[in-house]
């Protein structure tokens, strides 16, 4: 744990591990991951070094989007157990040290949700008000389709209600209506109904969208910010050392303003960065990384970026330009079956060939940018995806534990699992698994860890350290210096498939000794000339630079 002084900062420090519950362990062998399965793992999470679990939504729901269509804020679904267990998952958590934050579905529910079944049968109901109702469905034209490819609007006639029915997302999500002060006070009491249950925060879904009005494109409106704003005063007033976590795709001026004035979100997404690291990549080109971190830079000190890498969704790419866009499709999704409304549905190996110096590199990125590293389930052990799965179910298969039956994910018959598991055979789960990789010391699974461990160490620099980029070099390699107090981190990357030769004006550091941190191999001293060095395809380093007769400090956090 931080210092007493930085115990609410804790985030910044933090490495995140997003899981479905649904597809991580199931524990009483009915094909469905559930709470106790997920506690009979901890260990393996404490094992990896984590510290914060994200938990998809596990509410009561009838699973059309996959629980994003909550049916009953107050449950957990049936499959998933019931909130007592729960509650011991969360317990068992923090015995190991690990913080849990879980999904919000804020926006809007099922329509099976009593709330709507009630609203739509009675104008004269309480709950009419709760959503957003029309005679007509030309209003809001100014708004977006978000899903693209699924839904032609965001208004759909209710043959029982006799109106239409607005939604941002798919026709069985109606929006909540944020201009009625019950929903906001209701919405209140859930998030206070599982702080006081032991979660340590909230991942807020789909945070733009929760007003509306007329003549604008109804993302971003200032009451969006303003209620947040009160859920922020709540939080810190009630539950002091729990965050919120913005999912805002927005450009960095709109993700930026979610931050408030330290006010509002703890933590935001940095979604125009991730789809950059891909682009910088295939072009050998730093450009699109460097540019747009200057972007999302300065934040607030007490804020942090949430960045990744992959996620349980589509790789978006609304936040690139449409030649960006077009040249991340033929790049990454040659198969139309691998896109998805306006991104690409694959997992991380897959999308990069499962080249293991070009996922190594991804992620060394990942652990020395500005923000909070969040991992994906799977991507640790290199898992594979099924883009003939429908929606967005292609990366959320099984997780594969071990070379038994149904990866080791469950005991149930293979045509009852939640979802098929992978038998490409490039990603099998016979040769994909965690218990193969955990005793194979070269295996992805022990690179990352080993990875996680050196991120742990040096936190302070590598999380929360100023980043300067040294912009008169090669362009195919990615230079910065991190800093912070008196503490440097040197991190160099080639994003060519080829070696690159570099030198690096570091005059300023004369005296110093790189020492690349991995291996603590110490490199030549630091002159006054440009320091001279060659590196293979898609290869980096991280130099701690230790002073000219250092004590042998390390610079880490101490911890």
């Amino acid at each position: 744990m931080m210092a007493g002084e930085n115990l609410n900062l804790w985030y910044r420090d933090a490495v995140f591990y997003e899981l479905p519950v649904r597809s991580f362990y199931d524990s009483n062998g009915d094909g469905v991951g559930d709470f106790q399965g997920l506690r009979l793992k901890m260990g393996y999470l404490s094992d990896l070094g984590v510290d914060c679990i994200w938990l998809l939504p596990f509410y009561d729901s009838p699973l059309k989007d996959d629980g994003y269509d909550i049916s009953d804020y107050y449950s957990v679904h049936p499959d998933y157990g019931t909130v007592d267990d729960f509650q011991e998952c969360v317990e068992e958590a923090h015995k190991r040290g690990i913080r849990v934050i879980a999904d919000l579905v804020m926006n809007h529910v099922s329509d099976q949700h009593p709330w709507f079944q009630e609203a739509r049968k009675d104008r004269n109901s309480p709950r009419r008000d709760w959503f957003v109702w029309s005679d007509t469905d030309k209003e809001f034209q100014q708004a977006r389709i978000i899903f693209t490819d699924t839904e032609k609007s965001n208004w759909t006639w209710d043959h029982v209600a006799k109106q239409y029915y607005w939604h941002r997302f798919y026709s069985s999500q109606p929006d909540l209506n944020y201009w009625n002060p019950d929903v906001r006070t209701e919405m209140m009491n859930v998030i206070r109904f599982w702080l006081k249950r032991g979660l340590d925060g909230f991942r807020c879904d789909a945070v733009p969208y929760l007003y509306e009005k007329e003549g604008t494109n109804c993302e971003n409106l200032p009451e969006t910010h303003q209620f947040f704003k009160e859920v922020r005063r709540m939080i810190d007033k009630e539950f002091p050392g729990t965050i919120l976590l913005a999912e805002a795709n927005q450009w960095p001026t709109e993700a930026k303003a979610y931050f408030g004035n330290e006010d509002e979100f703890h933590m935001a997404f940095n979604f125009p960065l991730m789809p950059r690291i891909f682009i910088a990549v295939a072009k050998e080109d730093r450009v699109p990384i460097v540019d747009i971190i200057k972007q999302t830079l300065p934040i607030p000190p007490t804020c942090d970026w949430g960045i990744f890498l992959r996620n349980h969704d589509e790789l978006t790419l609304e936040m690139v330009t449409d030649e960006e866009r077009d040249f991340m499709f033929k790049e990454y999704a040659k198969n139309p079956k691998m896109r998805l409304n306006m991104g690409i549905r694959r997992r991380l190996s897959p999308l990069l060939d499962n080249d293991r110096r070009l996922i190594e590199l991804l992620h060394a990125i990942l652990f020395s940018v500005p923000g909070s590293p969040i991992l994906y389930y799977g991507d640790e052990i290199g898992m594979g995806d099924n883009i003939y799965l429908g929606d967005r179910n292609g990366v959320r298969t099984p997780m594969q534990w071990s070379p038994d039956r149904n990866a080791g994910f469950s005991k149930a018959d293979p045509e009852s699992l939640c979802n098929p598991v992978i038998v490409n055979p490039n990603y099998h789960y016979e040769a994909v698994n965690a218990e193969a990789e955990s005793r194979l010391p070269t295996s992805l699974l022990n690179w990352v860890k080993s990875m996680i461990k050196i991120r742990k160490k040096y936190n302070t620099v590598l999380g929360r350290g100023e980043i300067e980029f040294f912009e008169n070099v090669d362009r195919r390699a990615l230079v910065f210096l991190k800093t912070f107090e008196n503490n440097y981190m040197l991190c160099v990357y080639n994003l060519s498939r080829k070696p690159v030769a570099l030198q690096l004006d570091l005059s300023r550091f004369a005296g110093w000794t790189p020492v690349e941190v991995q291996t603590e191999s110490r490199f030549p001293p630091i002159g006054e000339l440009p320091y001279f060095f060659t590196m293979s395809r898609h290869s980096f380093f991280w130099f701690k630079l230790e002073p000219d007769g250092s004590d042998g400090s390390d610079g880490s956090s101490g911890e």
